[in-house]
């Protein structure tokens, strides 16, 4: 399993929102999820930024996701990239 969490300077609920309906998926979870993903949540930093935080099952189906789908929905949003990017080859994972 592997893990990312990564922080974005400067974004909302507005951009957020914007690059799932870019990637298929909807509000209520239902959508084009990638293969690969255990989890995902998304939410407000106190510093009006925004932080995505997702479980793989990994690193590879996380970086075939960023180099496709996601990198275009983002670069089509307009979402800068990641201040912070901190990530993990997981030891252990529950769900």
């Amino acid at each position: 399993m592997y893990a990312i969490v990564l922080v974005f300077d400067s974004v909302g609920a507005d951009q957020y929102w914007a690059v799932n309906e870019q990637l298929g998926i909807d509000r209520d979870g239902r959508g084009d999820w990638p293969d690969g993903i255990v989890s995902h949540a998304g939410g407000p930093t106190a510093d009006g930024g925004w932080l995505v935080s997702e479980v793989w099952e990994s690193r590879a189906d996380q970086e075939q996701f960023m180099a496709g789908r996601l990198g275009k929905a983002l670069a089509d949003v307009g979402v800068p990239a990641p201040t912070q990017v901190i990530d993990s080859d997981l030891e252990h994972h529950h769900s």
